[in-house]
């Protein structure tokens, strides 16, 4: 927020020139209080484009910068109805807090207010600029009528056309411009004025009057002499600026609860050294009225939002961060929860932990060896990346090795702090200001997170210890993450192993194969696939799937890979046999499914053999793709001497054969797992697509059906085409 009281939209930065990067401020002040007037709403936002991947507050109006502070940058990612509006080009609608604890389950963390919001995007000629947040206080009815609705949006058009006619604007500040509801009328004075004010000094309570940012605008006698404080040294300021023994999450979180919800809150707090004063707020619109009361001994706090009939609780909270640092920590720890890579730490710091604290830069690293390995960053270049991967721990070039060892954080809020005690520092990242973060598990190092900045920052005492508590919560994530990715690359490693590395060139014949892991567990199973290569114009394609989704798994799928290509050339029925036997002598408890396809390119002639196996899509040219006709055995592992039949099918040229395990057509939708329907459309898939090359044919067949639907089982595919 801009000192002299200009908007924030000046041409300064790269978007200066004349007429252009100069945003009408009167236009917006007046475009934000006239929608929050007219819809009824208690406080309006104005949140636009700040770069490529962020969401700026730049204008505000109904609630003070306090209130806001935490959500000054937003990811355009994040799952909030303001990032929402603005990349699905929608109004978002969230009529109570229940609804935004099930539709938007973190932001709900971070604003545990009843109230009412909507985010309208602004469409721009250019596409959308930005978004315009609506609040109603919690006596708004759960549903927006289309009338209301259509109020919103046309708000959102016209907002959106006086930023057209500004043309391209420089960044978002990093305060938002603060704007007041415009009264709704004249204030009265005169002899009615002062009976008023006589009334209330005779009152034996005090009455003090806030503005919606905080801000004492009246208070009369009593309230003062109870407040301990005279009336000039009162007015203007906040109570819990001006009143330390205020100056706690308690106070601050009921003043919030009065602000968003507009419901009357109350609540005790004492006045050193022994005096018990009982608070009571009655927001609306135009500010909170404030009843002061001696009470003699504290009771019970109601829960913010509630009526204030029943008696108070105690204040006994320690001051500390402020409430809306303490839910943003909240509302970070439950999103660091979701992550399982470690590249999803790393986005997830960039995309939420950066704008939060307005930071322009990350370097995760952790430590290995005795050195700082870096396993992401975000905002630096690769070359200043290559040259900081790899430090020693006690490196003199930053001061992370040092961080590390001690356990405690360093904050440097400008180059020549740092410069101090680390001169080569500022000259690696040309960066101007930075947050050193250990990343500590039980006394252990994990590694460092630094967070930096493009222009010096002043680091408050809230922000450092948000910071300080939420490096441990990004040492956990990473840590977990890690081992996840060292998990993930074992299965990774051991899949390929077992797989074939490659498929054997046959004259006259077409392959392809594909393998997807499943989208849950190690991301290793036991499907396989398998071509043979029997002599100059004979092949035994192979394709399985042994039960589970572990190492188990994956370990039974290569022995029976290995058994079948000791069987290979043998008749497909006997090939079964065979491995089933093994199975039997393994005396495991999983069963496999298999399809064996023997195939005489010479004579083009196949002939198939499978044991509780989905048959394979035969596709001719001209023809109406479908399942082969196949009389199976059981499954492998259930009998040792059941017989297994085969089946012949003639090949002509340019005949396909689609080989697939379950996971292709078990997908679950809203109507439940249908094979049927899902191998239909595969078919479909054929018909239109036979021809093309078959890699791309496999990505149509993978992808092809509707690729939200969550993929539970791993799935191998092999294409084979005369």
């Amino acid at each position: 927020m801009t000192g002299d009281g200009e908007s924030p939209y000046r041409g300064e930065g790269p978007h200066r020139g004349r007429g252009r990067g100069r945003a009408d401020a009167p236009a917006l002040d007046a475009a934000l209080s006239g929608t929050v007037l007219r819809t009824g709403a208690s406080a309006g936002a104005l949140y636009l484009w700040d770069g490529d991947r962020n969401l700026g507050l730049a204008l505000v109006c109904g609630v003070s910068e306090e209130v806001v502070r935490p959500w000054f940058r937003i990811s355009a990612t994040a799952p909030t109805p303001v990032a929402a509006a603005v990349r699905e080009d929608r109004l978002v609608w969230v009529g109570s807090q229940e609804d935004l604890a099930r539709e938007y389950p973190r932001a709900a963390v971070g604003l545990p207010y009843r109230f009412a919001l909507a985010a309208a995007p602004l469409p721009g000629r250019k596409g959308v600029r930005g978004a315009l947040l609506l609040l109603w206080p919690a006596s708004h009815p759960r549903n927006a009528g289309r009338r209301e609705q259509h109020h919103i949006t046309a708000a959102a058009r016209r907002i959106a056309r006086i930023l057209d006619a500004a043309g391209p604007l420089p960044p978002v500040p990093e305060r938002p411009r603060v704007i007041p509801v415009e009264p709704s009328g004249p204030l009265r004075g005169g002899r009615a004025a002062q009976a008023a004010a006589d009334w209330v000094e005779r009152l034996p309570e005090g009455a003090v009057a806030l503005d919606l940012e905080g801000r004492i605008t009246f208070l009369d006698g009593t309230a003062a002499a109870l407040l301990g404080r005279s009336a000039a040294q009162l007015l203007g300021t906040r109570p819990w600026q001006s009143l330390p023994w205020l100056d706690t999450p308690l106070v601050e979180d009921r003043y919030r609860t009065a602000v968003i919800s507009r419901d009357p809150v109350e609540f005790t707090a004492r006045h050193p050294p022994d005096q018990w004063l009982h608070f009571q707020l009655y927001p609306d619109a135009g500010g909170i009225s404030a009843r002061i009361t001696p009470t003699g001994r504290p009771a019970t706090t109601p829960q913010p939002g509630s009526s204030p009939a029943a008696p108070p609780h105690p204040h006994r909270t320690p001051a500390g961060p402020q409430t809306g640092r303490i839910y943003q920590l909240l509302h970070l720890a439950a999103a660091l929860t979701e992550t399982v890579a470690v590249r999803d730490v790393v986005d997830l710091v960039a995309d939420q932990v950066l704008p939060a604290f307005g930071a322009d830069a990350l370097v995760l690293s952790a430590a290995e060896a005795g050195r700082l390995k870096i396993t992401g960053y975000h905002g630096y270049d690769p070359a200043t990346i290559e040259r900081l991967d790899g430090l020693p721990l006690d490196t003199e070039l930053t001061p992370a090795g040092q961080v590390l060892a001690d356990g405690v954080p360093a904050f440097f809020g400008d180059a020549r702090e740092i410069a101090h005690a680390y001169p080569g520092a500022p000259r690696i990242s040309g960066k101007q200001a930075w947050a050193f973060l250990p990343l500590m598990i039980s006394g252990r190092p994990v590694g460092c997170c630094i967070l930096s900045y493009e222009r010096t920052h002043t680091f408050t005492a809230d922000e450092r210890a948000v910071l300080t508590s939420l490096a441990g919560l990004i040492a956990q994530a990473l840590d977990r993450a890690r081992l996840h990715d060292a998990a993930h690359d074992l299965a990774h490693g051991l899949q390929q192993a077992l797989l074939p590395h490659s498929l054997p060139a046959v004259p006259g014949l077409e392959v392809a194969a594909r393998y997807l892991p499943s989208g849950h567990g190690m991301d290793i199973g036991g499907d396989f696939y398998d071509v043979i290569r029997l002599d100059t114009a004979t092949v035994a394609a192979v394709i399985g799937d042994v039960q589970g989704h572990n190492v188990a798994a994956a370990a039974l799928m290569g022995q029976v890979r290995t058994a079948i290509r000791a069987a290979a050339g043998a008749p497909p029925g006997e090939v079964l046999a065979r491995t089933g036997r093994l199975l039997a002598d393994l005396d495991t408890d999983l069963l496999v499914s298999c399809l064996y396809v023997h195939i005489d390119v010479a004579h083009r002639l196949a002939i198939l053999a499978a044991a509780g196996h989905p048959p394979p899509l035969v596709h001719r040219p001209g023809t109406r793709p479908h399942p082969v006709d196949l009389d199976p055995a059981p499954l492998l592992g259930v009998g040792i001497d059941t017989p297994c039949p085969v089946t012949h099918l003639d090949l002509t040229p340019g005949t396909l054969l689609a080989l697939y395990t379950d996971g292709l057509v078990e997908k679950p939708t809203a109507a439940g797992i249908d094979p049927e329907r899902a191998t239909a459309e595969l078919a479909t898939v054929l018909a239109a697509h036979g021809g093309a090359d078959l890699d791309d044919l496999i990505e149509r067949l993978v992808h092809g059906q509707d690729p939200a639907l969550p993929q539970t089982d791993d799935i191998a595919l092999l294409l084979l085409r005369i």
